[in-house]
């Protein structure tokens, strides 16, 4: 699926619409250059979610846990510092996808690392104001999440 963004504010209403559909163990990688809007989208993501956080980049920390008012965890992954997928590995994705959906900016950098079925993002800078979403489900969960996504956005399955 593709989506042309007119805005940040079109891209972060994506996010949220994504957001309303995750569940623990969701992984969405994001893969895109500075200033492509992965961090807008996460934004949308973790609001639709149900997070009361802020979404911001995690470039200096890592990982960021958003939470809601029920507890439950949000993750975002900034994996443009680690070294490769063996570097990601020693964080424990899998303890916290038991936990939570995780969404992974530069996720090329630790594919590896990740699971094989995912929603995988690829963003691109157009414009100022305009930002090219292509969506790639990999998995039956994912074919549906896109599916779900395609029918709130375009109202077609």
């Amino acid at each position: 699926m593709e989506f042309i963004s007119r805005g940040a504010e079109q891209t972060r209403r994506l996010g949220m619409r994504m957001g309303t559909l995750l569940q623990s163990g969701d992984m969405i990688c994001l893969v895109g250059d500075l200033g492509s809007g992965k961090t807008t989208l996460v934004q949308g993501l973790a609001a639709g979610w149900g997070s009361l956080d802020n979404a911001t980049s995690p470039s200096f920390v890592l990982v960021n846990v958003y939470r809601r008012p029920d507890g439950c965890k949000f993750y975002h992954l900034d994996a443009y510092r680690l070294s490769g997928a063996r570097e990601a590995e020693d964080l424990d994705l899998d303890a916290m996808l038991d936990t939570g959906p995780m969404v992974v900016e530069w996720a090329e950098r630790i594919q590896d690392a990740l699971p094989e079925d995912n929603l995988r993002v690829n963003l691109s800078w157009m414009d100022e104001d305009q930002r090219d979403l292509v969506f790639v489900a990999r998995g039956e969960r994912y074919q549906k999440m896109l599916s779900l996504v395609r029918k709130q956005v375009f109202g077609v399955t």
